[in-house]
C-alpha cells in the first residue's frame, strides 16, 4: 500500500473491471453469450461485436452506437428473460474468471481502511451482479435509460463513465457526497489506455496488467505497472 497518504482525506481505491479485476472483457463476452443463446445472429452479430471491441482498444469506440448495439437483443427479450440469462451468464462465464489474485487486492484495500469503488465502461446491467460478486457496492457504470415500465430503452442516462466521462463521473460522485478532489486521496488500477484521464487525476494511479500503450505511458511516467494475473517481470 501506498504510505503517503494525507491522514486527514478519505482514501479511495477505484478499479476498472475489465482486464483489470477480471482477466475477459465481461461487455464483449456478453455479447458472445447471447451468440450461445441463439438471441443473435453468430455470423453478423459477431463480426460487429469484434469490430466495436477493436474500436475500444484503439480508443475510438462510439459509446452511444455501442450500447444500442449491445443491448438490442436484451432490451427484446425483457427484464424476465435478461435476469435468467445475466445469472446463467454470471455462472458459466464470470465465476470462472473471478481470481484470487483480484480478490485479495481489494480485500488489502478492505483492510487498510479504503473506500471501493469499481468504475467502468460497461453498463450496469452486465456489471451490477459482477460487482456484487467482488463485493463491491460502490458502482460508477454506463447507465441506461428506461422507459415508462422501468426497463432499459438502448440509450444512456447521463454521462457515460468512459475516457474524461470517468473522470466527470467521479466528480460528480464526490459532489453528491460533499466531496471535491482535494478531500480524497485516491487510488485507481486500470489496463486500458482509455482510462488515461482518470489515472492522471488521482494520486495514485497503478497501470493494471496494462495494453501496450497504457505500459509505455506507464514507464515514461513512472506510474507503478501491476500484472494482477501473471508475475510482474
Amino acid at each position: 500500500m501506498p504510505d503517503d497518504r494525507r491522514a486527514s482525506a478519505l482514501r479511495l481505491a477505484l478499479f476498472d473491471l475489465d482486464h483489470t479485476l477480471l482477466p475477459l472483457d465481461s461487455d464483449y463476452e456478453w455479447g458472445e453469450f447471447t451468440i450461445r443463446l441463439g438471441w443473435c445472429d453468430r455470423e453478423d452479430f459477431g463480426r460487429r461485436n469484434q469490430a466495436f471491441y477493436a474500436d475500444y482498444q484503439a480508443g475510438r469506440l462510439d459509446v452511444h452506437d455501442y450500447v444500442r448495439f449491445a443491448t438490442d437483443a436484451v432490451r427484446r427479450r425483457g427484464p424476465e428473460a435478461a435476469a435468467a440469462a445475466h445469472a446463467r451468464f454470471m455462472r458459466e462465464v464470470i465465476a470462472p474468471a473471478i481470481r484470487p489474485q483480484a480478490l485479495a487486492l481489494l480485500q488489502r484495500h478492505r483492510e487498510a481502511g479504503d473506500t471501493l469503488a469499481i468504475i467502468t465502461a460497461t453498463n450496469e446491467l452486465v456489471t451490477r451482479p459482477i460487482a456484487a460478486a467482488f463485493g463491491v457496492s460502490e458502482l460508477l457504470a454506463i447507465e441506461l435509460a428506461r422507459d415508462a415500465d422501468g426497463w432499459i430503452t438502448g440509450d444512456i442516462k447521463g454521462t457515460p463513465s468512459m475516457r474524461e466521462g470517468k473522470v466527470e463521473r467521479m466528480t460528480q460522485w464526490l459532489a453528491a457526497r460533499g466531496l471535491s478532489w482535494a478531500d480524497v486521496d485516491c487510488t485507481f488500477y486500470s489496463d486500458s489506455i482509455n482510462d488515461v484521464p482518470l489515472l492522471e487525476r488521482v494520486n495514485h494511479p497503478v497501470a493494471t496488467n496494462p495494453d501496450e500503450r497504457l505500459h509505455a505511458l506507464a514507464v515514461q511516467r513512472g506510474w507503478p505497472v501491476l500484472n494482477l494475473f501473471s508475475p510482474n517481470p
